[in-house]
This record gives structure tokens, sequence and C-alpha cells, in this order.
């Protein structure tokens, strides 16, 4: 396994962690925070450490038979808390990175319509990100529960996006979660490439969780380019001329 046997060896601990927050008020989630976890967590450490870090949740019956609708924020919530308290700093993020990745994935293949996949990467960084925001800021509920979302997107040649959860409910230390949801659904929709900076971070004590994303530039961007000029050039040739008609 990719971690350290001290790290593990908490998970064999018969007590539940004592330090798990609970939420202010009852609040919906999306159920992929549960489901990606559970998967992330099995294919990096195996099946047995995923039940068991599911079990000190206190939600072992979620591993077994994962949600298909909303749930309470709470169960992420507490996973999140265990999982992080169970495994190293570095392990806990390259599961919840793993996690938020999964996640955003599905998101892309059952929540954005085949129509928008195919059109958005075609339009303008400046455009396609405008239409994104909108898009995720209308489903918010499904990664920031109880939480505050706002998103905002600033320039035209070089966008900016500023993304922001205030009393994020499944906060934790560089929320990798977040992140990787939000680094899959802007590079596949909006660049070949793209950075997340989490600039602000409420497990760190600051007053809000804010992400900055901003696109591929250089050769990155110019390829992208150069594909669709080519794409678009081979559609005008492929066209019938009018003397053909």
């Amino acid at each position: 396994m990719p971690t350290s046997d001290s790290s593990l060896a908490r998970l064999y601990d018969d007590d539940v962690a004592d330090d798990v927050p609970e939420a202010r008020t009852p609040a919906r989630i999306g159920p992929n925070s549960l489901i990606q976890t559970g998967q992330a967590l099995s294919a990096l450490f195996g099946d047995e450490t995923a039940r068991r870090i599911f079990d000190r949740a206190g939600i072992g019956h979620r591993y077994v038979d994962p949600p298909g609708t909303m749930l309470d924020e709470r169960e992420p919530q507490r996973l999140f808390t265990v999982l992080c308290n169970t495994l190293s700093d570095q392990d806990a993020a390259r599961v919840l990175a793993e996690a938020g990745h999964r996640t955003g994935h599905y998101l892309l293949a059952h929540r954005i319509p085949k129509p928008a996949r195919r059109l958005l990467p075609h339009l303008p960084a400046a455009v396609s990100a405008r239409v994104l925001v909108r898009a995720i800021s209308a489903h918010a509920w499904t990664f920031a529960g109880s939480g505050r979302f706002s998103g905002e997107v600033r320039g035209w040649r070089q966008p900016v996006v500023q993304l922001a959860i205030q009393e994020n409910p499944l906060a934790t230390p560089g929320c990798p979660w977040h992140g990787a949801v939000f680094e899959r659904l802007f590079a596949t929709l909006t660049a070949t490439q793209v950075s997340v900076l989490h600039t602000r971070c409420q497990a760190k004590g600051n007053d809000c969780c804010r992400w900055t994303i901003t696109g591929a530039t250089g050769p990155l961007r110019r390829a992208r380019m150069s594909r669709r000029a080519a794409a678009d050039r081979r559609g005008r040739e492929d066209r019938p001329s009018q003397a053909s008609r």
C-alpha cells in the first residue's frame, strides 16, 4: 500500500473519531461525495481499508450500498474528517483528489448534456468559462451543500475564474476534492489545461474557500487553437461548392 504503516494502524482502533464536527443544520448534498471517495479509497488502498474508514465514519452501509439520491451533508463531512484523521496528509490529499477527478468525470458524463460537451470546447475560453460557471452555480448543491457558492469570470482575452464557498461543509486542508472537480470540468470544457489555485481555505482558518482558475497559455493554448482552425478548414473543404450543388 502507498502509505505508512503508522497511518493505517489508526484504522484498527475500536473507537470512532471523537472530533468529527456536526453540521450547523441538516442539508442535502450530491451522493458522489461518498460514492467516488469510496471508489478512490478502494482503488488506492484496497477494499478493506475503504470499508474500515467508512465504518469509522459511521456510514459503513453506504460503502456496501452506495446512495442513489441526495443525502445528508453530515455523512460525507464525517467521512472526509475521518479520512484526514486516519491517513497521512499526503495520502488523504491523494484520495480526495482522485475522488474529485472521478466526480468531475461523472458530472461530465451524466450531468452535462452531450451537445454542450461538444460545443463548449470549441467556443472562446471566456465564453465557455462563463457558461460553465452559470451551470455550476445552478447545481452548486452537488458539492457545496449548505455552503454559499459564488462564481464569476473576469476578462476576455485571458479569462480568470473566481469561485468561492462560504461556510464550506466539506472543507479539508487544501480542499483537494473540490479543486479536482473544478479542474476536471474546466480543463475538459474550456481549455486543454488549466491551473487551479486554492487561494483561501476555510480548513486552514480563512473566512471562506476560494479558487482561482486560469486557462492554458503559450504552446498548449496555441496548439488547441491550431487544431480548431484545422478542423474548421477541413469542414469548409468538405462542404460541396455552390457549382456542384
